[in-house]
């Protein structure tokens, strides 16, 4: 690469990135999933607590040195405690068909299921699946294949930056969303060159508030589109609630009636990557009887509204870049 860089073919100050899926050699139906474990984790945790109050209704004394119960989260070694407690209690009881089967396979199953679960999370870490033969494969949806069947398969992001066709730096990402990827992989080219491109151009996949603001840290100009970008170039019908007046002085809007829309405070948003954004909110004074109530606002209280206004001043900076010659 370097000496394409000294043959002027290559320069490493402008990238191109954009991501693929490629389907890991897997079995595709040995996939685990998080929400699953979740899901069995909470309904062992409802049917404890089940079983829990049967034995104090039937052995409350028995109970008594015990400490409160709370069931919301559990693991192995709790269950197996909790059971032994029942298994005391309800000793020479005469007990209800149904619990004593659910008490035995409680007693056979939930301990070894919770230890096979908790190792699959700690496997899975922030991901929401994996594949047990490949564990490092994320389940992704892939593009359609010749069958046209475009389903979820063991894979991996494979991140790709260009400069005049030629390929200067790659990364593999487990997380599906090119949008969580753009920070470690442009962290990747400053390893292999020991400087960051001075520009990076990307489409809508990476567009966010969290994207902007990283290639604004690094001083990065970031021809980065963001999701409705082309939609608002083109010229459209605008809804009721596009293009709102905004008064910076008096920090306000006004809806389409003319009416004041003040602001009343800010909400703060963590993604699902632990971005933090701050919100702010306006509220209309009084919506009651407004001819465009209909159109505007369905909600029985006056119209509130969230404005972004750090990610909209993004927005238009990746928007003057992208506009430019």
């Amino acid at each position: 690469m370097k000496l394409l860089v000294e043959s002027g073919h290559v320069s490493l100050q402008e990238v191109y990135i954009d991501g693929t899926k490629i389907e890991s050699r897997a079995n595709r139906y040995t996939f685990v999933w998080g929400n699953s474990i979740k899901t069995n984790k909470a309904r062992m945790s409802v049917q404890l607590q089940q079983l829990w109050d049967y034995t104090q209704s039937v052995a409350k004394e028995e109970l008594e040195n015990s400490e409160d119960a709370d069931f919301k989260k559990i693991d192995s070694q709790k269950v197996k405690q909790t059971i032994s407690q029942i298994d005391t209690a309800l000793k020479g009881k005469k007990i209800d068909k149904k619990v004593k089967q659910k008490l035995n396979y409680a007693r056979k199953c939930w301990p070894e299921n919770l230890q096979k679960y908790e190792q699959q999370e700690r496997i899975m870490g922030k991901r929401k699946s994996f594949s047990k033969t490949d564990p490092d494969a994320t389940f992704m949806r892939m593009k359609e294949d010749h069958m046209k069947n475009g389903q979820l398969k063991p894979g991996y992001n494979l991140q790709i930056s260009t400069n005049n066709q030629y390929i200067v730096n790659y990364s593999l990402h487990q997380n599906p969303t090119d949008t969580t990827t753009l920070e470690s992989h442009v962290e990747s080219f400053k390893g292999l060159y020991n400087h960051l491109p001075e520009a990076v151009v990307a489409d809508a996949g990476y567009g966010s508030e969290e994207n902007y603001t990283i290639m604004q840290n690094a001083e990065i100009q970031a021809y980065i589109k963001y999701n409705y970008f082309d939609k608002d170039q083109r010229k459209r019908k605008n809804t009721l609630n596009d293009n709102l007046y905004y008064n910076k002085a008096k920090d306000c809007y006004y809806c389409p009636m003319g009416q004041k829309m003040s602001f009343i405070g800010t909400k703060k948003r963590i993604t699902e990557n632990g971005f933090k954004q701050t919100l702010s909110m306006y509220q209309a004074i009084n919506c009651s009887g407004c001819p465009l109530r209909g159109q505007c606002h369905k909600g029985k209280e006056n119209k509130i509204m969230e404005v972004n206004h750090y990610l909209n001043q993004l927005k238009a900076q990746a928007t003057e870049l992208l506009k430019s010659e």
